[in-house]
C-alpha cells in the first residue's frame, strides 16, 4: 500500500484502529474517521511514532453531510482515495417492543446508511485509483438474534448492498466486498449489558463455543480485502466468526 491512502471509519479503537495501524503498517497514509476525538488522537500517535502518515478527522457519521466532508477532508490533504474500510457501527440490543425511535435511527445511520453515503462520496476517486471498498458487516446479517432487531437488520442490508454495488460496478476498475466478523472484545460488547433482564436462552446464539473473534484477525482480512493482493476478490463476503454461521 505504499503510496495510496486508505479512509478508514471507526478508527478510534477496536477493529477500526487496528485495521487503520495494519494499512499504515503496509505502508499507505490513513484518514482516521470516528465521533471520539481522544480515541483518533491516540491512534494517529501510535501510527506516526511507527512512521506512519495519518489525518484525524473527527466527524459524526450519524450526519450525512459528515460522510461526504470526511472524503472531501482525505482528498485535500493526501490528494486520493485508493481504499475505503466502513467499519463504525452502533449495537444497540433490546426487547423490541421498548426500543426507541432513538436506538432505531442512530442504528439505521451509522450501520447503513453512513456506509452509502461515504460509498457515494468516495466513486469516482476510487474509479481513478482503481481502488477497494470493504464494509465490515457482522455475523447477525445470517442469523435472527433475540433482542438485535435494528443490529442485525442494519447488518443484513450492509451485506446485500455490497453484493448489490459489486454487480453495478461488475465492469469498472473497483472492487467492492465485505468482512463479516462474530463477537469481538471491541466497545460494542458493552453495548450487552442492555440484556441483563432478557432471556438467556435466546441469547445463546451469540456466541461461539471456541470464544470471541480476536480483532486482529479481522483486521488483517480487512485490511487484505483493501489492498491490490486482493485483486481477485469482488462481492464476496467473508465471515470471520469462530463457526457461529457454520450451520
Amino acid at each position: 500500500m505504499s503510496g495510496k491512502v486508505a479512509l478508514v471509519t471507526g478508527a478510534a479503537a477496536g477493529l477500526g484502529r487496528a485495521t487503520a495501524e495494519r494499512l499504515a503498517g503496509l505502508g499507505a497514509k490513513v484518514a482516521l474517521v470516528d465521533v471520539v476525538e481522544a480515541g483518533l488522537e491516540e491512534a494517529a500517535k501510535a501510527i506516526r511514532a511507527a512512521g506512519g502518515e495519518a489525518l484525524v478527522l473527527p466527524l459524526d457519521l450519524s450526519v450525512r453531510s459528515n460522510c461526504a466532508k470526511a472524503v472531501e477532508e482525505t482528498i485535500k490533504a493526501f490528494g486520493r482515495i485508493d481504499a475505503l474500510c466502513n467499519v463504525a457501527g452502533v449495537m444497540k440490543p433490546g426487547p423490541s417492543d421498548r426500543f426507541t425511535d432513538e436506538a432505531w435511527d442512530l442504528t439505521m445511520k451509522v450501520n447503513l446508511e453512513a456506509p452509502f453515503f461515504l460509498i457515494r462520496a468516495s466513486l469516482p476517486h476510487l474509479l481513478e485509483s482503481h481502488g477497494a471498498i470493504v464494509n465490515v458487516t457482522s455475523c447477525a446479517a445470517f442469523q435472527g438474534q433475540a433482542y438485535f432487531a435494528a443490529y442485525c437488520a442494519t447488518k443484513a442490508g450492509l451485506t446485500n448492498m455490497t453484493k448489490a454495488l459489486a454487480m453495478e460496478y461488475m465492469k469498472a476498475p473497483i472492487r467492492i466486498n465485505a468482512v463479516a466478523p462474530g463477537g469481538m472484545m471491541t466497545g460494542l460488547v458493552g453495548g450487552m449489558a442492555a440484556l441483563a433482564e432478557c432471556d438467556r436462552d435466546l441469547i445463546g446464539r451469540i456466541g461461539s463455543p471456541r470464544g470471541l473473534c480476536e480483532i486482529e484477525d479481522v483486521a488483517e482480512t480487512v485490511a487484505f480485502l483493501a489492498t491490490p493482493a486482493a485483486r481477485s476478490y469482488h462481492g464476496a463476503c467473508i465471515n470471520i466468526d469462530a463457526g457461529v454461521t457454520a450451520d
